[in-house]
């Protein structure tokens, strides 16, 4: 984490050009690995993005975690990022926003389900493959009620 802390604060200093511009799209698919309070399960996910100001991006993203030990779970989320670049095609951010995480349990017949809003901290890297391509990694920690947990998550986007 102090890494992280201190990769950040490096690229805050930097003086490169930002290639994410105001106004600028994208859409994406990722697949998703989520771990917490004795529950992991990997899954697949969709995300858009959207650049409100040169360095602040709104990403909705919506995952679904497939079925492991009689439990599947999805999550809704709203995050905002804060681009920093580092050097032609690259950006890393940090990340806040909320998420409405649910889970249902199905185990000889009976069903159960649940759910909780939470908050998700965390941050990521874009590695830009093209003009239209990124390459997204992204870690996050839901905080919530009952399940609180880690996200792990790569990604793919098209800029338009």
């Amino acid at each position: 984490m102090l890494l992280f802390v201190a990769v950040m604060c490096l690229a805050a200093t930097s003086t490169q050009v930002l290639a994410q511009e105001k106004g600028e799209m994208a859409v994406g698919a990722q697949f998703a690995f989520g771990a917490g309070d004795g529950i992991s399960n990997i899954g697949i996910g969709a995300k858009f993005q959207w650049n409100v100001i040169n360095r602040l991006r709104l990403e909705p993203s919506f995952n679904y975690f497939f079925k492991k030990d009689y439990v599947s779970m999805w999550d809704l989320n709203a995050n905002v990022h804060y681009l920093f670049p580092v050097g032609g095609k690259v950006n890393l951010y940090p990340l806040a926003g909320l998420s409405v995480l649910g889970a249902t349990a199905n185990v000889l017949g009976y069903s159960a389900s649940a759910t909780e809003f939470g908050l998700n901290l965390g941050g990521g890297v874009d590695f830009d493959l093209s003009e239209k391509w990124v390459l997204n990694v992204e870690a996050k920690y839901k905080i919530s009620g009952e399940w609180s947990r880690f996200v792990g998550l790569v990604g793919v986007g098209y800029k338009f």
